[in-house]
């Protein structure tokens, strides 16, 4: 069914002072310019900089790793990667570090440094059994909050404390609250895609992989569904239960449309489509598929199609090329600009530094908490 209301920062007569705005994109724009809460490093923590020189020591070191990624990293640019590739890895050591990125990470962080990667589901689940001491989040800042509240005794960095969400950025705690007060008693689900100050509170948070399962698993007649509208109206699509959704939307899934997809099949029939559910509806209807990154990803495993198109950020279509060579990647695709601030360069001075490292007041981490938890306890 169709969502049954959508509402945003200008439906509030009664928002807090300074929050008011002439559009939701004023909103956004303001709120992911203004740096995330990360402490600088720590006095006397600084490691020596390793050498980044190319030589026959690193090549032999890293061939490995480049055979991970030769089909998607031209030779030429091997060189200037390595040597940072092999000095975060062995410094990760050093440090009792483990490296957590996202499938939007550029093939050479996902496929040559990180120890866990994944969607935001996967990597929120890993993070509560992580050992090490330290937690390098290569992703946008709320899965490094994510990762923080589960995590509350260990050290979580950022590599670049810029690195936002234009979801995230689209709500504010005050917003959840007067939505709270506009519908008495409905349930509250927040997207994973929020900053800890949202998550703490609602009811119980999702991502794309499990929406519609925590949607229902409330038993609800209507939920309140944040913030990411188009995410909700593909919820909608799937459950009886009545949908009330915020008028955020991704800033790389909402630029596709579902003309350039026409154009792509009539210039090439048989070719394979798979989108993203933070794509607008016209973009869904012309998808073959419909999921989360992670069921993408199984998806494209399970089906090889020979020609695809990925429907999401442009580094995932790069990382499961690097998986599987024989499915020829074609574009369009997206870039994020804010998984982009996370590079080699970032990484390795995370580590050699501690910096940036993420902080969450711990009243408010508590409440944040639950509602993750309570998604993570979730049972099939």
């Amino acid at each position: 069914m169709p969502i049954t209301g959508l509402y945003g920062p200008d439906d509030f007569a009664n928002r807090p002072q300074g929050q008011v705005t002439n559009s939701v994109t004023d909103d956004v724009a303001s709120r992911l310019t203004a740096s995330p809460r990360a402490a600088p490093a720590r006095a006397g923590s600084t490691l020596p900089m390793p050498s980044l020189e190319w030589t026959s020591e690193v090549e032999h070191a890293t061939a490995p790793l480049y055979e991970r990624v030769k089909h998607v990293i031209p030779p030429i640019e091997w060189p200037l990667m390595a040597p940072t590739i092999k000095a975060i890895n062995e410094l990760k050591q050093a440090r009792g570090a483990v490296i957590l990125a996202h499938n939007y990470q550029a093939p050479e962080i996902f496929h040559c440094v990180a120890d866990v990667g994944g969607d935001s589901l996967q990597l929120a689940m890993e993070a509560t059994k992580v050992k090490a001491g330290i937690i390098v989040q290569c992703g946008v800042h709320f899965m490094a909050e994510t990762s923080k509240l589960l995590n509350p005794d260990k050290t979580v960095l950022i590599p670049d404390s810029r690195a936002g969400c234009s979801l995230a950025a689209s709500i504010t705690g005050a917003d959840v609250r007067l939505l709270r007060e506009k519908f008495p008693g409905v349930p509250v689900v927040a997207y994973v895609n929020t900053s800890a100050e949202v998550k703490a509170e609602v009811d119980i948070c999702c991502t794309s992989s499990n929406a519609v399962q925590v949607v229902e698993s409330l038993n609800a007649p209507t939920v309140i569904f944040l913030p990411d509208r188009y995410l909700a109206t593909y919820v909608a699509s799937k459950t009886d239960v009545k949908i009330i959704a915020w008028k955020g939307a991704c800033e790389v899934h909402e630029r596709f449309t579902g003309e350039e997809l026409r154009e792509l099949r009539e210039a090439d029939p048989s070719v394979q489509i798979i989108a993203h559910p933070e794509c607008p509806p016209d973009v869904l209807a012309e998808a073959d598929f419909t999921g989360s990154t992670a069921h993408m990803i199984n998806w494209v495993r399970e089906k090889r199609p020979r020609r695809l198109v990925m429907i999401t950020e442009c580094s995932m279509a790069d990382n499961v090329r690097a998986e599987l060579p024989d499915v020829e990647m074609l574009r369009p695709c997206n870039l994020c600009p804010h998984m982009k601030r996370i590079t080699l360069a970032g990484i390795l001075d995370s580590l050699v530094t501690l910096g940036e490292e993420v902080t969450i007041d711990p009243a408010l981490a508590i409440r944040a908490r639950r509602s993750v938890e309570r998604m993570i306890n979730l049972k099939n």
